[in-house]
Parts: C-alpha cells; structure tokens; sequence
C-alpha cells in the first residue's frame, strides 16, 4: 500500500458502513449493512430504530472490513468519521465507536461532513479498478439525496462555493413521498425509476419550478402538483382519491412516474449544466442517494459531454450512503492537517459551505 489507510466509518441515517480506503481513492473494503427492510413498513425512518440498529451492526460490520481488507487496526493510519449532517442518535452511535477506537489504538480521529462525502466519491477507485484521472479542477458538484439537494463550486480540494439549493424539500424526499402516493414502495427514489422505465407513453407533464436568476431549486410545489395529477388519473379510472384504496393500472403507473422523474431530472440537469458554463467548469461531479437514478445519470452525462465537460459520477452502490465516500473525503482533510479530538460532538445540522452573496 502506498498511501495513508484510513478506517471510515458512516452511521449518519440508516446506513452503518465501514470502510478501509488508501491514499483517499482505492477502496479495499466497504462494507454497508442495510436497515432498508427494517423501516419499509413504516415508508420512512424511524430515528430511534435507526440507532438501535446502528449499534447492533457497527462491530460486526468493523470486523467484515478488516477482514475483507486483510489487515490490522495496526495497519491503520487514521478514524474518519461522519460527524454531520444526520440524525442525531444515529451519529451519536458513529462519533464515539470512531473515538472509541482511534483512543484504544491511538490513532488520530479526522471528522468529516457526510455531504463532502457524497462529493469525494467521486475520487474512489474500486478494487482492481484501473487508475483513471480525478476529477479537473473548477469543477462544479451536485449533491442530490433525501435531506439534501445543492450546487457548490470547487477550485480546489476542500475549497467549496455555496452556488444553489433547494429552498424547502430535498429531490429525494420528493421521490418518496410522490412513491407513495403511486402505491410503490420504500424507498420511492429506485421504485420510480423502474416505474418510469415501464412506462410506453411519455405524455404526462409535470411542473418545474425554475427559481430564475438563481441556482436554487424547489421540490414542494412538485409534490402537490403530483398529487393533484395522482389524484385526477385515480379519479379517471375510477378508484378512491386516497391511495391506499386500491391501486392504479400499471400503465398509468409507469406513465406517471415518468413524467414526475423527468421533471426533476429537468430541472437538475439544467441547474447544474447553467452553473458549470457560468463558472468555466472543466468537470461535473454528481453524488448522493439520487445520483443513482438512470435518467438523471444519462441526462446530465449527454448534456455535458455535448459541451466537452468531464462528468463523474460513481457507480451507483458508491452514490448511496457508504463508509468509502467517507475515507475519500477524510484523507484530503487528513492530509490538510483537519484532526479532531475526543471531544468530537455529532452535529445534526452542519453545511458543507456557506451561501455567498449573489
């Protein structure tokens, strides 16, 4: 191994990750124990289960990374840890195992934002992966997941410019709540997508909302437009207005979904598209939770490859909540001399980068 190996660590939601990454890129273990099962019957997350679950998975999942890895906490050269934003039980779980561990082996302890996380995983090379160019500086980052949607522009590592964001629900909140309303399941986010790619007819048009003259977004509005329109098709194939009262036929499903996931992926793609050419952008990175989705992924590849900008964006496992994003992000501040001590706190409220005057 020829650079720093760092042990990160990701309990900021409802994934607890543990991964072991070299030098900020090359993963060699990134273990993930899902909790999606566990809050499916209740369509969304329940914090304190979440937690609970946390410390149920977080030793066995330290032990499956070192193992997979092949290596000791001796081999370690520094704990990273998400510190912010989450839920606050969760990260709570997160924090004190990464100090706990980083005391016991004396080991420094290096916080990270999980929204910087989202960004760097775009540096990660997988195991056996060829080398490839990093990302090229300016470059402008999309973070789009289910608590956060926003533009930042990036002239170099750890240097971030707040350019937009949404200004009231993130796109993957919307994702979910309009899954629901379809009678899909938890969560929305891939349950539309394969909705969506169902679909034959592409009629159904839904709402943008633009925000001139800024790089911030909206999502509120689309969601009670979607469930007037859901509401409509239901009373047009005359079943109850509430959703859960027997579903629609799948065409109309698919149809549906379509013309909400092409709405979102619209608005994003030209958000993102108008950020990079304003700012000379020579790549575009595009991480979180929402990243996985294929149409936003293919939109905005085409649309910057027609203009001669780089995208990255990672393979979609990397685009979720996951240990190794983490470790990227945690060796670039490592390196930058960014440490913590043991009186690390979660904090469930944390930015990545401030707005800046217009």
């Amino acid at each position: 191994m020829s650079g720093p190996l760092l042990l990160a660590i990701e309990s900021s939601c409802d994934e607890t990750s543990i991964a072991i990454v070299e030098d900020g890129r090359r993963i060699h273990a990134n273990i993930v124990a899902s909790q999606i099962a566990l809050h499916g019957p209740t369509g969304g997350i329940v914090p304190e289960v979440a937690a609970r679950a946390h410390l149920r998975w977080i030793v066995p999942v330290l032990d499956e990374a070192l193992a997979t890895a092949g290596v000791t906490m001796a081999d370690v050269d520094g704990v990273a840890v998400t510190y912010g934003p989450g839920l606050a039980g969760s990260l709570l779980v997160g924090v004190n195992f990464a100090k706990t561990i980083a005391w016991v082996h004396g080991k420094p302890l290096i916080p990270v934002n999980h929204l910087e996380g989202h960004v760097y995983a775009g540096w990660l090379l997988d195991p056996g992966e060829a080398e490839r160019e990093e990302p090229p500086f300016p470059l402008i980052a999309l973070v789009v997941s289910g608590g956060h949607t926003f533009l930042v522009e990036m002239r170099d590592h750890l240097d971030y410019r707040y350019l937009g964001g949404t200004i009231d629900d993130a796109a993957g909140e919307a994702f979910d709540k309009v899954g629901r309303l379809l009678g899909l399941g938890y969560p929305g986010g891939p349950e539309i997508s394969r909705a969506a790619d169902r679909a034959t007819a592409h009629n159904r048009v839904f709402p943008r909302a633009w925000m001139p003259g800024t790089y911030d977004l909206s999502f509120s509005g689309l969601k009670t437009a979607a469930r007037r329109i859901i509401a409509q098709a239901r009373a047009d194939a005359g079943l109850p207005a509430d959703e859960r009262e027997g579903d629609l036929p799948e065409a109309a499903v698919a149809e549906l979904a379509w013309g909400f996931q092409d709405s979102v992926t619209d608005v994003l793609t030209r958000k993102t598209i108008h950020a990079a050419e304003a700012v000379g952008a020579r790549g575009i990175v595009l991480g979180g939770g929402v990243a996985a989705n294929g149409a936003l992924r293919r939109r905005i590849s085409g649309e910057a490859e027609a203009r001669g900008i780089a995208m990255v964006i990672p393979r979609p496992g990397l685009c979720t909540d996951n240990g190794a994003m983490i470790g990227a992000a945690g060796a670039r501040r490592m390196a930058a001399g960014l440490r913590a001590g043991l009186d690390l706190d979660a904090r469930p409220s944390l930015p990545l980068a401030r707005p800046v005057a217009k």
